[in-house]
């Protein structure tokens, strides 16, 4: 039997045995070696070329980059009783690649994990505060002011928002400081927690339009009840005012013709006062406008033989 092909097939088990030897951790990569299931060593964080024995050791990998977990919409209640649909993430990342294989094995194990307790941390909190500090940001905000009601959003509580303790970036903080030292036990940094959307529930959203509705509709007859009042205003003042003219403008009119016959008055007496010819010429003159005034084609006048009217029409007709 020959041996001169051995060298080469030692050659080639050498090789094959070296290859399975070897393994690379990249950089975004943590490694942890088992022998039978059990850890053996210490966990590789450094990047580059390792070893171990073939066929009885296995790498075990982990990523050591900022993972997220996005937990499911889930409804839950709050403090006040309304019930909410919240949407919650996480990021995290795995500091202690020993307690994490111990612990949990794999990412699927740990995301799992996260969701238990991220899951009943959050149902904590929203249980301990009301909807409006859930939904609001924090305490110090300005409270809203609805500017389509005018003067009417500092009255009453009519389109203002009621201040608030808390805010809900404080309660994804004290969800993040509640879940942190329980996810360390994992071999797990909770990095951040953060409310992703925030839902009403149908139900709760039907009441929530129609007090909307209801509060729009009081604002309504607020401002109908206001603008009806200044109406009335308005028109009481124009009437006010319209009197107001008349009355100023007759005044004066019987001013001016008291005036006006008070200086006619003097005007004739200075005329008809200086003789007594013209006397008695004005008397004749003022009898004739009071016949003309009195008589007319439809006057039937009944006469005295003695009244002066009577004898100057019979001197009249005698041509005196």
């Amino acid at each position: 039997m020959s041996f001169s092909g051995k060298p080469g097939l030692l050659l080639a088990v050498l090789a094959f045995t070296a290859y399975l030897s070897a393994f690379t951790v990249n950089q975004a990569e943590q490694v942890i070696i088992t022998q039978f299931g059990r850890p053996i060593g210490d966990p590789i964080t450094e990047p580059g070329l390792h070893f171990k024995l073939p066929f009885v050791q296995q790498v075990n990998s982990f990523d050591k980059r900022y993972l997220a977990w996005d937990g499911p919409m889930v409804e839950m209640s709050t403090k006040d009783k309304t019930y909410v649909q919240v949407d919650t993430f996480a990021r995290w990342r795995i500091t202690d690649p020993m307690r994490y294989y111990l612990r949990l094995r794999d990412e699927r194990s740990a995301q799992s994990r996260l969701e238990d307790i991220l899951g009943s941390e959050t149902r904590t909190a929203i249980a301990r505060h009301e909807l409006i500090e859930v939904v609001r940001t924090d305490k110090d905000r300005k409270p809203f002011l609805d500017e389509t009601l005018g003067d009417l959003a500092g009255e009453g509580t009519l389109g203002v928002l009621r201040p608030i303790r808390v805010g809900r970036v404080a309660i994804e903080k004290s969800i993040f400081e509640s879940a942190a030292p329980k996810l360390e036990e994992f071999g797990i940094e909770l990095l951040d927690v953060r409310f992703k959307r925030i839902n009403y529930n149908q139900q709760v959203l039907e009441r929530i339009y129609q007090r909307m509705i209801s509060e729009r509709l009081q604002i309504a007859q607020r401002f109908r009840s206001e603008g009806e009042g200044e109406a009335a205003r308005i028109n009481g003042n124009k009437e006010r005012d319209l009197n107001e003219i008349q009355s100023t403008a007759y005044k004066r009119v019987q001013e001016i013709q008291g005036e006006a016959d008070a200086k006619a008055s003097e005007i004739y007496a200075k005329a008809y006062g200086q003789r007594p010819e013209a006397a008695k010429f004005y008397k004749f003159m003022k009898s004739m406008e009071t016949y003309r005034k009195v008589i007319n084609s439809d006057a039937s006048i009944v006469l005295s033989t003695d009244s002066e009217l009577f004898g100057m029409l019979k001197r009249a007709e005698k041509g005196e």
